[in-house]
């Protein structure tokens, strides 16, 4: 191979433009007259992708400027159309096509599942399977595009290998010797072996196609044998040339050969692919020729031995002292502290540019965080047009997929059924707005408090339970023309879901049946009104053309269950992208990794500068280990650092460039890229520290954006006042302890008439297990039960039994909450025993007692857990306690008055049959789990103070406070007086009080008191 047919472009200079003006200067075409009519056309030009070619087209129109024809600039990889020029003028056999990739996902799956059957370790779901078929696929690839034969894995020795790479070098050898088999009798091969096919005919073709004509292959660094030996079929042409991006052509020959030589481990170093390329040539990096122009950046220098291998660093502190300061200069790094933040100082950047008529890169490998500065961006109305596309489970239409599938997977859970009713394409043939309203009546009347039993049908009976008044607490007692609406909205939604209902509940299903059933279901659910039109979906002509693929393939793939299909759907629909109508606009895009390579834009930003994103982790995969990959000829998947680093390198060539990244990453800390922390200890913690002084300014402006100005004013503790006759004249026992601690509550559910609502689905906790609990034990004293009887224990766990059927909608804790009531009854049939001297018990009892505080009448309402009536007549009141019971401290300073309020209800005769009588003894019951299962805790009271004297001054202390926040004009109604210290959780009224505000700037709840 000729040397002169081999070339470079530096990082530092513009890539495309430097191959545009190298090839009309003659440098790439000499002895070619470019000037006749067809000189230009006759020029063939080959680049890495389909943007670098639109992109190198309007430079030459540029250039040349009015209609002229362009050179022919094709792309690796391209459409079978894009290949033509490729066809030799001769008769070749047909290839063998490729199978389709769904397909082979599929098989590959079947294959997995088999294995995992066979395995007898724990069985992995099918979203699982999916992923470890991925991975298979991927494995199979890399040994195509490598050239590493099947039986290659024979080489290694498996008693070498750990248990776990035994077990899966065992699978690979059945699978290796397997699949070809399978793909021949189908008549198909894998689409890597089509490629290297079609690479190798192209190659076979290139002489007879070009003859002396010239053709430029430009910007592959050649990571593919394949495409590497089309590249050396291409610099051997007459007049062909081999242009490669960022080639160091200053590297000595002993570092040349350092990195071709894996035995020293270059893999991350970002000129080994390229070394590894000329190497495959016979050629060292000095003897290709520097295109570029203008002179050496001194930031190229600087980037290129921040990048060095470890062996190559000894030297840093000297490169340092010689770096010239216009090395870092248009080179800045901004740190965030999330991802949302990070976004937003890229969209303040980007946004600033665009204003100075800039051009904008935005390079991330990262998808997500690509999304996230869209959105960014969409605040400043700029559309921007990202080259990887949106992922089809991510797209609007993906969203209502998967959430049609869990609703009916988890049937009707009640927050994924508020989330398809809610989401915006869901009209079920009645229309966004009806639609919207029946929802809100449904969440309200059936979905808050007492949960509904499972699917459709425990929602109709929760809804006759409603209409019938049987649920206590209800947010929304439903009239019952807005129960035949709710009705209308369950047969509308029985109706859509019914063959995709069908299907879940089945014993396993494969992905084609499900394909047709989700259509049908998404068309019903997706219905408009009668008589307008459709709303368009975004992503629906993928997601039909996916679907499509699915139903092409039945009795393909592993066997999917209702259980965990929602995640295996999203795995389905995994490399199913949704592209962009059209590009928003020129100035300003997306890209990734490759186009570092290629593209220059007045200002380039790297965004997701961490490790595990860029680089991104070093996985070998789940079936062959890094030193198995090594032993069969596999590349580690240390590569992927190398290429990396490389795409790095280049990107950094640029003007001006600014590196952003973020501390964390979701809940975790994020570190910062290696890439970035080499280049920050090159240059030194003072040049360092000005880059990232350059690109804070942008997180600072971040930070800024959704400030109100000045300093933050928390908010003041609320002290409304409203006018005695609006105040409550009624209360509950357990809302005095309310109006000593927090008077503001009362004042919110009275005055305001705000009741607080249950979280949506949320799973029954302590407060449900409390009422359920007292059912029972207020159940067994209703019903007369003995607690001495023989059979007492059994009728109470046939009452728990009864009562608990309440959770039948979640089963586990059920059955939890069963084994531990079972302790719990065991000591209550026991305290019970040990109390002969109770002559009658009493449960549940309710009472009001109405008495006047200075004229003004008063109701204090109140329902008793227990009250037991002794030998001598006197009364012992209980109330069980499923949360915390009061400290003895609280007690004595009167702020549980609770109990004692009871007591004096009882003096005075108000619950039920039960003549007034003074309270003996007042006991809490602290019911818990494991040891303290059943714990008695007698009320306390001071040292100078008997149980009399204590009900008196409670009773006396809650007139006091009814007299200055009940019957008082000007007292405000201040939330938070006497604040419990050990309370763990918000009060229902907190977030209206802004508590979290004013309790910081008091300095705590000390202060605040």
């Amino acid at each position: 191979m000729s040397m002169q047919n081999l070339f470079t472009i530096a990082p530092h200079a513009a890539f495309l433009t430097t191959l545009a003006d190298r090839i009309l200067d003659n440098t790439l075409t000499p002895d070619w007259d470019i000037g006749g009519p067809f000189g230009l056309a006759d020029i063939t030009v080959i680049l890495p992708t389909r943007r670098a070619r639109l992109a190198l087209s309007e430079i030459f129109a540029d250039r040349l400027g009015g209609a002229v024809l362009l050179p022919d600039i094709r792309t690796f990889g391209g459409a079978p159309e894009e290949e033509e020029p490729f066809l030799p003028p001769f008769e070749a056999p047909p290839l063998t096509p490729a199978i389709p990739p769904m397909r082979r996902r599929l098989m590959l799956a079947q294959l997995v599942e088999k294995w995992a059957q066979q395995s007898g370790d724990m069985q992995p779901g099918p979203a699982e399977i999916l992923a470890l078929a991925d991975s298979l696929a991927e494995l199979i690839d890399d040994c195509h595009v490598e050239g590493v034969a099947p039986n290659a894995l024979r080489q290694i020795v498996a008693e070498d290998l750990p248990v776990h790479w035994q077990d899966a070098l065992k699978f690979l050898d059945i699978a290796f010797a397997a699949w070809p088999t399978i793909l021949t009798e189908a008549g198909l091969q894998d689409a890597a072996s089509l490629r290297n096919q079609q690479l190798a005919r192209q190659a076979g073709a290139a002489d007879t196609i070009f003859g002396d004509k010239p053709v430029i292959a430009a910007g592959s660094t050649g990571s593919i044998p394949a495409t590497a030996n089309l590249l050396k079929t291409i610099a051997g042409l007459p007049r062909g040339a081999l242009v490669l991006p960022g080639l160091d052509t200053s590297l000595s020959p002993a570092m040349a050969a350092h990195l071709a030589d894996p035995a020293h481990a270059p893999h991350g170093h970002p000129q080994y692919g390229l070394v590894q390329l000329l190497d495959r040539f016979g050629v060292r990096p000095d003897q290709v020729t520097e295109l570029a122009k203008e002179p050496a950046h001194p930031r190229t220098h600087f980037v290129r031995r921040s990048l060095a291998l470890p062996d190559d660093v000894t030297d840093w502190a000297e490169t340092a002292a010689t770096l010239p300061y216009d090395a870092f200069d248009g080179l800045a790094i901004s740190v965030a502290r999330t991802d949302e933040e990070q976004a937003r100082a890229i969209a303040l950047a980007a946004h600033a540019a665009l204003v100075e008529s800039k051009s904008v890169g935005i390079i991330s490998p990262d998808r997500t965080l690509a999304r996230r500065i869209a959105a960014e961006l969409a605040r400043f109305d700029i559309g921007v047009d990202d080259s990887a596309g949106m992922p089809l489970s991510q797209s609007r239409m993906g969203r209502l997929a998967r959430q049609l599938v869990v609703l009916v997977e988890s049937r009707f859970a009640p927050v994924d059924l508020m989330a398809v009713l809610n989401n915006r394409y869901t009209s079920l043939g009645m229309g966004r707005a009806l639609l919207s309203d029946v929802a809100q009546l449904l969440d309200l009347a059936l979905l808050r408090g007492a949960r509904p039993a499972p699917g459709l049908a425990g929602l109709r009976q929760h809804l006759d339970r409603n209409l019938a008044g049987e649920i206590d607490h209800v947010p929304h007692q439903l009239t019952t023309e807005e129960g035949a609406r709710i009705r209308d909205l369950f047969d509308r939604l029985d109706a859509a879901i019914a063959l995709l209902s069908a299907i879940l509940a089945g014993g396993g299903f494969f992905a084609a049946q499900m394909a047709d059933a989700l259509t049908i279901a998404l068309a019903a659910l997706a219905a408009p009104e009668p008589g307008k039109p459709a709303i368009p979906i975004p992503g629906a002509d993928e997601f039909a053309s996916w679907i499509e693929t699915l139903i092409a393939e039945p009795d393909r793939g592993p066997h999917f269950r209702a259980t965990g299909f929602g995640d295996a759907l999203e795995r389905l629909m995994a490399g199913v992208t949704v592209r962009p109508p059209a590009a928003h606009r020129t100035d300003i895009a997306i890209w990734g990794q490759l186009e570092a390579r290629l593209q220059n834009p007045d200002v380039l930003i790297l965004a997701g500068l961490t490790e595990g994103v860029w680089p991104e982790a070093a996985d070998p995969g789940p079936w062959a280990s890094r030193t198995m990959r090594i032993r069969i000829g596999l590349e580690p998947p240390e590569r992927r650092l190398g290429q990396a680093a490389h795409d790095f390198e280049m990107a950094l060539g640029n003007r001006n460039v600014l590196v952003t990244l973020a501390e964390r990453s979701g809940t975790s800390p994020a570190t910062p890229s290696r890439l970035v922390q080499r280049l920050e200890a090159l240059a030194g913690p003072v040049r360092a520290e000005a880059m990232r002084a350059q690109g804070k300014v942008w997180v600072e402006r971040a930070r800024a954006l959704d400030l109100v100005p000045g300093p933050p004013k928390p908010a003041p503790r609320p002290t409304p006042a409203p006018p005695a006759n609006a105040r409550p004249r009624s209360l509950s026992i357990t809302e005095v302890e309310t109006l000593i601690r927090s008077p503001y509550d009362l004042y919110a559910k009275y005055v305001l008439g705000l009741r607080p609502l249950d979280p949506l689905g949320v799973d029954p906790g302590p407060r449900e297990r409390g009422t359920l609990l007292h059912e029972i034990f207020g159940r067994f004293i209703e019903e007369g039960h003995d607690p001495t009887a023989l059979d007492a224990p059994a009728q109470l766990a046939r009452l728990a039994d009864s009562v608990l059927t309440a959770l039948e909608a979640l089963p586990e804790r059920q059955t939890l909450w069963q084994q531990r009531f079972a302790a719990t009854a065991d000591a209550f049939i026991a305290f019970e025993r040990a109390r002969p001297e109770i002559t009658m018990r009493q449960a549940e009892l309710s009472g009001a007692w109405h008495f006047e505080v200075e004229g003004t009448r008063f109701t204090l309402r109140g329902r008793a857990d227990r009250i037991d009536i002794r030998q001598d007549g006197r009364i012992e009141i209980i109330d069980f306690k499923t949360g915390s019971v009061p400290e003895p401290r609280e007690m004595t300073a009167l702020l549980a008055p609770q109990l004692p309020l009871e007591a004096k209800m009882v003096a005075e005769g108000v619950f039920g049959d039960i003549a007034a009588a003074p309270t003996e003894a007042l006991t809490y019951i602290k019911i818990g789990a494991g040891p303290a299962a059943f714990e008695v805790k007698p009320f306390a009271v001071g040292k100078d103070c008997d149980l009399a004297t204590a009900i008196d001054q409670t009773f006396a202390r809650f007139q006091a406070h009814l007299k200055a926040y009940c019957l008082s004009d000007t007292t405000a109604m201040t939330a938070r007086i006497f604040p419990k210290p050990n309370q763990r959780f918000a009060g229902s009224y907190d977030h209206l009080a802004r508590t979290g505000e004013w309790t910081i700037a008091a300095d705590g709840d000390e202060a605040a008191e």
